[in-house]
């Protein structure tokens, strides 16, 4: 795991292994030259964390603060997410009853507010959203854990490219920069995000069983004693 920087900023670049100093330099310049006061909302993250993510394939992935119009895409990502990890673990009146005219409206809310819960995107040079994660105060404190991320989904179509590698990196380097120390993350008993939060470095640390519209729903948690991902496993 690449070391992180203090400032208010984080950007991860992925680039093929194959790129010359002279292209990543250039590639720096015209970024540098783009930058504008939306910057100060960004994230930058060690240039090292770029050659282990070579399955973008010369994508530039920014992982910054949402913004109230980026409310309808990260609802789409949000409802897609779920119906197409648990068409075969949750009823489908469930997953059919979630839509992304209603899930716009909750995270356009909780993107002008940001008071407890801070939303980031993961977007590409194109500017085109790709993920998103939603993070704030624990909200088990009984689990020894202050920072919780509540959210954390990539577009379907770009599962398995390093996009939740950077995502869950920048949200670690947000909580630290709000004063916290350790994160937990529950998910879904079935979802088999449980495998890529091990990966990163996360341990089974409690189990729970919730309820969404009578629907009795298992859940396992994975804590973070630090707010780093393991140094193993680039391909996630």
């Amino acid at each position: 795991m690449c070391s992180c920087t203090r400032s208010s900023r984080m950007w991860i670049s992925f680039r093929p292994t194959e790129i010359t100093l002279r292209n990543k330099l250039a590639s720096i310049t015209r970024r540098r030259e783009r930058r504008s006061a939306q910057d100060s909302e960004r994230i930058f993250l060690d240039t090292a964390f770029a050659y282990g993510q070579a399955r973008i394939m010369g994508v530039n992935l920014t992982i910054r603060k949402a913004r109230p119009t980026d409310a309808e895409t990260v609802a789409r990502i949000y409802v897609e997410s779920w119906r197409d990890t648990y068409p075969l673990v949750l009823p489908a009146r469930l997953l059919s009853s979630m839509t992304v005219e209603g899930q716009g409206a909750r995270w356009r809310n909780a993107i002008a507010i940001a008071a407890r819960e801070a939303v980031y995107v993961a977007e590409d040079d194109r500017g085109k959203i790709l993920g998103m994660a939603s993070m704030g105060r624990a909200r088990d404190s009984g689990l020894g854990y202050d920072a919780e991320v509540y959210t954390l989904y990539v577009d379907p179509i770009m599962t398995g490219r390093g996009v939740g590698r950077a995502l869950l990196a920048g949200a670690f380097t947000a909580l630290s920069e709000r004063g916290h120390a350790r994160c937990v993350i529950w998910a879904h008993a079935g979802n088999p995000a449980r495998f890529f939060y091990e990966a990163m470095g996360g341990k089974l640390i409690a189990e729970r069983t919730t309820s969404m519209m009578g629907v009795p729903v298992p859940e396992i948690a994975f804590g973070w004693t630090k707010l780093a991902l393991a140094e193993a496993s680039r391909s996630n």
